[in-house]
């Protein structure tokens, strides 16, 4: 299948992508795996030392969004977030087969950062300040913005102000569902946007609402059905969760971030996964707090 590059908006006319280089199988997990780094040494006693020694690490992710990380025919998630992922396991010389991928919706990522119950989230994961007062950010390594999905026929919705007053589904949890409100919709919640496609196919809600990649992957992964509406409201920065005040180990993926996009990796990671659907937009630059 020939590979197609739209702008957000114009997913609705996608009907003969199926989606294949996300939800595809394992050629497609293979070929974007990053070789682990040979003979690399951290510093005694920091987090990179330790994943190193202990050869594995344990990423939590999105299993259901297209694009950036829905779990493939092989029970692995596949997308965007997870090469970023495999990337920095890469750079800690652990392969890609050593990730251990745990499954992060919104509502529990703070949750399984704060118990140990992974070591970073990659799961289209914007950076805020209420967030960074449980959590550390690496990053951001790429900038969503919040947007509107409808059913294909629907004329009555083209921004923002349209919502006002209307159910509206999202995320328990999410900056999206925050928005909603403060904009004065009526958010309906729930754990997963995937949950969000009867409601809207039901009428029980007139759209959904979160980050425009994350829309355009549903929208490209039912042919025909949705369109992404309106221009984004919101700029969503993405970065990678971390511990609390686990400096050294933030410091050292925003540099692995800086040295992926200055090598081509970030964008070749891109244009295997998200870059089938999507326009590639260079990295904004890493917010070393």
């Amino acid at each position: 299948m020939k590979r197609m590059r739209l702008p957000l908006i114009a997913l609705a006319a996608a009907g003969a992508l199926a989606l294949s280089a996300c939800a595809g199988g394992t050629p497609a997990a293979e070929e974007t795996s990053a070789a682990p780094v040979e003979e690399v040494t951290f510093e005694a006693g920091t987090t990179m030392a330790a994943l190193n020694e202990a050869g594995t690490i344990t990423i939590g992710t999105k299993f259901d969004q297209p694009l950036f990380g829905l779990v493939g025919p092989d029970g692995t998630p596949e997308g965007f977030d997870v090469e970023i992922g495999k990337l920095i396991a890469s750079e800690l010389g652990i392969p890609a087969d050593k990730i251990e991928w745990k499954e992060s919706v919104s509502a529990n990522r703070e949750p399984f950062i704060q118990n140990g119950e992974v070591d970073i989230v990659i799961a289209t994961y914007t950076i805020n300040d209420k967030r960074k007062e449980v959590v550390s950010f690496a990053g951001p390594y790429y900038m969503a913005g919040q947007s509107i999905l409808t059913l294909a026929d629907n004329e009555d919705i083209t921004s923002e102000d349209d919502l006002v007053g209307e159910p509206v589904c999202s995320v328990t949890g999410s900056t999206p569902a925050a928005k909603l409100a403060e904009i004065g919709a009526e958010p309906v919640l729930t754990d997963t946007y995937s949950n969000c496609l009867e409601p809207l196919r039901s009428g029980a809600v007139v759209a959904v609402s979160t980050d425009n990649v994350i829309l355009a992957g549903l929208a490209a992964q039912n042919e025909g059905e949705f369109k992404v509406v309106g221009t984004p409201f919101t700029e969503e920065p993405y970065g990678i969760g971390l511990a609390l005040e686990d400096t050294d180990f933030r410091e050292w993926i925003n540099t692995t971030l800086e040295k992926i996009y200055e090598d081509g990796r970030y964008e070749e990671a891109w244009n295997k996964t998200a870059g089938t659907v999507l326009e590639f937009v260079s990295p904004p630059a890493v917010d070393r707090y």
